[in-house]
């Protein structure tokens, strides 16, 4: 492996914008090192290789002619398949979009070349980011860099195995119920969720539109915070974008570094008390308590009554707006179509096409959701559902009137062998339990490395209120200063 695979996103900026080394080598470090191991990884759908190559010659020829570049100019970036990209396949892991080619980008993607970054190719995912283990995407499941059976999480598997596999420094994801943060933790890898709206979906194949958010996956906060400042801000082609200014998560990320986190007020989740959670998983939480109470932090419980209502009501919200979302893809004007030898009708294309296009989780989840909108029955499930998402909402609202941010781990387990829960969607589901509630209320999280079990790495996630982003990377590069960067078995 490359030395230039191990250094930080930041560090490679640094020495690109130096001249020590060039934006192609650095390039070619993590193409050579994709191509070494990503066979057995599969993080990867798509490698660009020659677009790849030509945004790091652009890079080294503009610093060659004395222009001034941005923090990340030349480090090499992997992006979710669920983000459109110009010229460049993009399946959201699904067979119903095999071969399509958007003729745009999406505005994560514009920002992303508009910053200098090199864009590698596109990352391996659950189906139209449905689902906790990577296990439901067409083309075959990622697998962990720390234990090659098993899961990386999901959907964004592929987005955090390439960071913990260093065939990439950064990677974008995206975020309905938990698919950056739950891939981060099991990965060992810093994932985080920005507010809703901070960062635009415009370009991004939805599934959940009122949960859905990119956000950036990296191996250190501060890679993190580099990354979500050049992707997040106000797109006025998403009615869904905030128009405020983006916190500065930057100065925020080095202010924790310092590991003073005097006057920090953190509240414990009194609801997420360890049922259902894994001895060892709790300890290392546990630890990472005592760990910020001695950087100066004080710590109280705080009771979030209606996050027990969590799970229920985002297998109502979620599949209701994925049943509307995936009505497009119907054999017309996108990629798959199955039947059309002029002995089907057009309906009949349409159900052919989407019989062989969708896989078992979305069929699942759009069966799901159409019943929940269906006539005399909106109002007894997705209604409620809304109505108890209005109750979490209140919750975090009182609990930020008392303290600056809520902790919990990210997942209630590490990382678990393929296979074993793909026979239970609802112990799959049981992933996700304790991201869910940030989703319905649209604040930001992140999750950091906080240790390990058996072996596999355990995160903390850290919640803070909507457009404090950089509440959450003060608290979390101030435990990183105490635990560290954690390192995976060499591949």
């Amino acid at each position: 492996m490359s030395d230039l695979t191990k250094l930080t996103a930041a560090e490679l900026a640094a020495t690109i914008a130096s001249g020590d080394v060039s934006a192609v080598e650095v390039a070619q470090a993590h193409l050579d090192r994709i191509a070494a191991v990503d066979e057995r990884v599969h993080a990867f759908l798509h490698v660009d290789t020659e677009g790849a190559l030509a945004a790091a010659r652009d890079v080294d020829a503009r610093r060659a002619n004395g222009e001034e570049l941005g923090p990340l100019a030349g480090v090499p970036v992997a992006v979710k398949d669920v983000l459109a990209t110009k010229g460049v396949p993009t399946t959201a892991a699904s067979k119903i979009l095999q071969g399509w080619r958007p003729p745009y980008d999406a505005t994560i993607v514009e920002r992303l070349r508009a910053a200098g970054t090199v864009m590698l190719g596109k990352t391996n995912m659950d189906e139209f980011a449905m689902g906790s283990s990577t296990e439901y995407s067409a083309y075959g499941p990622t697998n962990n860099p720390w234990d090659l059976g098993r899961i990386p999480g999901g959907s964004g598997g592929g987005s955090a195995a390439a960071i913990a596999a260093y065939e990439a420094p950064l990677a974008i994801g995206t975020d309905t119920g938990g698919s950056i943060r739950q891939p981060g933790a099991v990965t060992g890898t810093v994932g985080a969720k920005p507010t809703y709206g901070g960062t635009s979906r415009y370009g991004l194949i939805a599934f959940s539109s009122s949960l859905d958010t990119p956000g950036p996956c990296a191996r250190t906060v501060h890679d993190a915070a580099l990354l979500h400042s050049v992707i997040a801000g106000h797109d006025p082609r998403d009615s869904t974008s905030i128009p405020q200014p983006v916190p500065d998560v930057v100065a925020a990320a080095r202010l924790g570094a310092t590991g003073d986190l005097t006057g920090v007020r953190i509240g414990l989740v009194t609801e997420f008390n360890g049922e259902g959670a894994e001895p060892g998983v709790m300890a290392a939480y546990r630890d990472s308590i005592e760990a910020l109470t001695k950087l100066g932090a004080e710590v109280v419980e705080i009771s979030c009554p209606h996050f027990q209502y969590a799970l229920p009501a985002y297998y109502l919200i979620a599949p209701s707006e994925c049943s509307s979302n995936l009505a497009r893809f119907d054999g017309v004007r996108f990629g798959l179509r199955t039947g059309d030898d002029g002995k089907h009708s057009l309906e009949e294309v349409m159900s052919l096409t989407r019989e062989a296009g969708f896989g078992p989780e979305v069929k699942r989840r759009i069966i799901l959701g159409t019943y929940a909108l269906s006539s005399g029955y909106y109002d007894a499930y997705y209604g409620q559902a809304q109505k108890v998402r209005t109750l979490i909402t209140r919750d975090f609202t009182t609990a930020f009137e008392q303290v600056d941010v809520l902790v919990s781990p990210t997942t209630p387990f590490v990382a678990f062998p393929f296979g074993s829960r793909t026979g239970d969607p609802y112990q799959m589901y049981l992933a996700d339990l304790f991201t869910i509630p940030t989703n319905l209320y649209g604040g930001p999280a992140i999750s950091v490395p906080c240790g390990l079990s058996e072996g596999l790495p355990v995160g903390l996630q850290i919640m803070a209120p909507t457009m404090a982003d950089d509440r959450m990377y003060r608290v979390a590069a101030a435990l990183e200063s105490t635990v560290g960067v954690l390192t995976p078995p060499a591949l």
